[in-house]
C-alpha cells in the first residue's frame, strides 16, 4: 500500500534536491523514499544500541552492535 505526503521544502534543500535527482537519474519520490528508509534506519540501530548499552557492560562499538545484529 502506497500513502501520499506532502511537505514544504525551503528554497535552498527544493534546488539541492532538483540537482540530486538529475545527478541520480532518479525522481523526486524515490530519493525522499530513499532518504526516509535511510534515516529509519539509522533511528533503529540507534535505538537498539542504546538498549544494548544499558542492558551490558561489554562496551559495544557500534561496528561490534552492527555485527550482532547482522
Amino acid at each position: 500500500m502506497k500513502g501520499t505526503i506532502t511537505i514544504s521544502l525551503p528554497e535552498e534543500v527544493e534546488s539541492e534536491l532538483a540537482e540530486a535527482t538529475r545527478e541520480e537519474g532518479v525522481s523526486q519520490g524515490e530519493l525522499i523514499n530513499k532518504a526516509v528508509a535511510d534515516y529509519l534506519f539509522v533511528r533503529k540501530f540507534r535505538r537498539l544500541r542504546d538498549r544494548m548499552m544499558a542492558d551490558t557492560q561489554e562496551g559495544y562499538t557500534d561496528q561490534g552492535i552492527f555485527d550482532r545484529v547482522s
